[in-house]
């Protein structure tokens, strides 16, 4: 078999292996007002908890019996009828309410036995705070320096293979100052294919139309991918020579 074709086989085989990033949640052992839980996460960490997947869950719920409590304030905050969003600002798809909750009554929400319930916001809990293992490096670089930026004092430009990592990087593109941000992806000319510096396989996509699924240009410099700072944060190629910001990951 050519060796090309063998190789993006075993591409597409490896895409059927799902992989999971969980947040690492740290228990406050003093109580605060949601406002107040909500100012010691985003100056401490990152915010207080966003919870996108059961995996999310449990790790969120090992935090609270680490901590021996029960009620815990949650970044859940409610932004009109019946509609709720994270304190982040990313929108809340991932529910786990408590039976006949939320009741309506209270904008704030809390975790309470491992289920969710609104609650008043000034009243007085614990809470649990989440650390975003992805960072915005305001400084403008071409991708081999980025690269190298993030291995030195990170881990790795951010490899997006998921809905939820796109959410996230779109969550913290918002810092940048470039128009678009660099991403741990790679054109091979080679073989005629993206790829993640991490070593994981292009499963997931979120190009921008044009970019990404045509032949490149692989005469002048080789391609990286970015993603767009604006619009609808796509991602698009781009010669890798080119000054940008990037994320560099730290999980």
């Amino acid at each position: 078999m050519d060796q090309t074709l063998h190789f993006i086989l075993v591409l597409i085989a490896l895409c059927s292996v799902s992989e999971c990033v969980q947040r690492q949640y740290y228990f406050i052992n003093v109580l605060k007002t949601w406002t107040q839980a909500q100012r010691f996460c985003r100056e401490t960490y990152t915010d207080l908890a966003t919870v996108d997947s059961m995996n999310d869950m449990n790790e969120l719920k090992k935090s609270v019996n680490d901590g021996g409590v029960e009620y815990v304030w949650i970044g859940l905050q409610k932004t009109g009828l019946d509609k709720w969003q994270w304190s982040s600002g990313e929108p809340a798809l991932y529910l786990n309410w408590a039976t006949g909750q939320p009741e309506g009554r209270d904008d704030c929400g809390m975790m309470w036995n491992g289920k969710w319930e609104d609650l008043s916001c000034s009243d007085n809990r614990h809470s649990i705070c989440n650390n975003n293992k992805l960072i915005v490096i305001e400084e403008n670089l071409t991708w081999s320096k980025a690269l190298r930026y993030c291995r030195q004092n990170h881990m790795d430009l951010v490899s997006v293979h998921s809905e939820e990592i796109q959410r996230r990087v779109m969550n913290v593109v918002k810092r940048s100052s470039t128009a678009a941000v660099w991403l741990g992806l790679r054109h091979s000319c080679t073989v005629g294919i993206w790829f993640w510096v991490n070593g994981e396989t292009v499963c997931y996509q979120n190009w921008a139309p044009g970019n990404g699924t045509e032949e490149e240009d692989c005469e002048n410099t080789v391609r990286s991918g970015a993603v767009q700072a604006g619009k609808d944060q796509l991602w698009i190629s781009l010669p890798e020579t080119d000054e940008l910001n990037f994320i560099c990951s730290r999980y």
